[in-house]
């Protein structure tokens, strides 16, 4: 089963996802609210894997809301704006529902979130997990990529871009930074800006709050500041 919360302030928009949630098997409704800022305190505190959200909210729109969760559910937006696809998309959403949408749209969206949750949640006896290595799609082939040998990841809408040392060229795997977040080991790797993973073991200089990688900066975001600096704290002399 598949646990999902829907927000919206609309209690007419609210109803309509929450009647399709409902009658979408698998798929549980373990919440519903008309105030996002209510909504993200259930989260801090109990395990969701999809959240369905407006956009244009008052006190905490969708957009703001999605960034403020780390390592947090798979998130459909569900708008009447085209324009906020793009910003959507960059925060790794699974999917955008233009509002009207009909039943048959919102189950694709679900099926398209279901997949990026197995992508992440395979059992142990799927798969033979490890601390030094993964596999990635890139070029119709499957490369082997050690960790010790990435530098940074970064993420552009539904593909990610792999630098390492072997190569000027980035390797570029249809994936996503949420994905690779949760499957790299967060002891040698973190999420310092919504478009960049970097390894911190590869990390020699900090510029005025940005990472260099030879002729690259790398900002780190508002929202993972204090992760990072907790991360130099601990290793500051």
């Amino acid at each position: 089963m598949i646990t999902a919360i829907a927000i919206d302030d609309e209690p007419l928009a609210l109803q309509l996802i929450v009647d399709y949630i409902q009658k979408t098997p698998d798929l549980i409704l373990v919440g519903q609210f008309e105030n996002p800022l209510e909504a993200a305190q259930y989260i801090s505190k109990n395990p969701i894997d999809i959240v369905f959200t407006d956009i244009q909210m008052p006190g905490l729109n969708g957009i703001e809301f999605t960034r403020s969760m780390v390592n947090g559910p798979v998130v459909i937006f569900t708008t009447a704006f085209s324009k906020y696809a793009i910003e959507g998309f960059k925060l790794d959403i699974a999917d955008y529902l233009l509002k009207p949408f009909t039943y048959e749209e919102f189950l694709t969206s679900v099926h398209k979130a279901e997949r990026m949750i197995r992508s992440v949640t395979k059992p142990a006896d799927d798969v033979l997990s490890n601390n030094e290595f993964l596999f990635l799609k890139s070029d119709y082939k499957i490369k082997r990529i050690n960790f010790q040998n990435i530098l940074y990841i970064e993420g552009l809408k539904e593909y990610v871009k792999v630098y390492t040392m072997l190569s000027d060229k980035p390797i570029l795997s249809l994936s996503s930074l949420k994905i690779l977040e949760i499957k790299l080991p967060a002891d040698r790797f973190m999420r310092v800006h919504r478009s960049f993973i970097v390894n911190l073991e590869k990390i020699e200089t900090i510029d005025r709050s940005r990472i260099v990688f030879g002729k690259k900066y790398i900002p780190i975001g508002d929202q993972y500041k204090d992760n990072f600096q907790e991360f130099l704290d601990k290793n500051f002399l």
